[in-house]
């Protein structure tokens, strides 16, 4: 009974079979990294929008009826209730501060702004912030924290918006700040700018790649 043989291709036949496949291979993977690489990403769409004000008023020694914040570390031998030249460096002040829709100090509250800032620059003046909006009004209930430097001369700032709770639950953006208005060292009003992409509710969610329509319909039973 006689076998047939395969034929067996020579070595150099499948080196090129090879070669030919590895080509193709590189060049779509090539193609498909380009067009990652080139993509424009998208720049997420901001889900809510609000202006709200906080007035500071530095305990300075005799006005402990009006004050609310207050000078706790300071450099070594600083008096606790003046601000120390230098442009103020090394000085930490905790706050508790009255939150208004307007930017009049007599305003009803809607909240108060809690925490902290230090100046940390000798050469200009520049401030670290970390605090909270603790708002109760009848239209928001919850907390946004915010984090960031803050580069005083600066006409806006931003700084981060890093989470919060209630109606605000797992909230992220940005918060625009300017100094809305300032006497001496005692007194400054800041205007916030808070522009949230992401946000929580236990009955909506809201995330930067839903459609305005989805967005608006989602935020307007809980951040009116």
């Amino acid at each position: 009974m006689n076998v047939m043989a395969m034929p067996v291709k020579p070595a150099s036949s499948r080196a090129a079979h090879l070669c030919i496949v590895w080509l193709v291979v590189s060049t779509l993977l090539l193609q498909s990294t380009d067009a990652f690489i080139w993509m424009k990403p998208k720049h997420p769409k901001p889900c809510w929008n609000k202006v709200l004000y906080f007035h500071d008023i530095l305990y300075n020694g005799k006005n402990a009826k009006n004050a609310t914040s207050a000078i706790v570390a300071a450099p070594q031998g600083a008096n606790l209730t003046i601000l120390t030249g230098n442009n103020h460096f090394g000085d930490l002040v905790v706050f508790d501060d009255p939150i208004t829709l307007d930017n009049n100090l007599h305003s009803p509250p809607v909240g108060r702004a809690q925490g902290f800032y230090f100046y940390d620059m000798k050469k200009t003046f520049s401030a670290w912030l970390g605090f909270t909006f603790v708002l109760n009004s009848t239209d928001h209930r919850g907390t946004i924290t915010f984090t960031g430097a803050d580069p005083i001369l600066t006409k806006y700032r931003d700084i981060s918006v890093v989470g919060g709770t209630g109606d605000f639950l797992m909230a992220r953006g940005i918060a625009t700040i300017s100094t809305d208005a300032f006497e001496g060292e005692v007194y400054f009003r800041l205007r916030v700018n808070i522009t949230l992409y992401e946000g929580y509710h236990s009955l909506y969610s809201v995330t930067a790649s839903d459609d305005s329509a989805s967005q608006n319909r989602k935020w307007k039973s809980v951040l009116a």
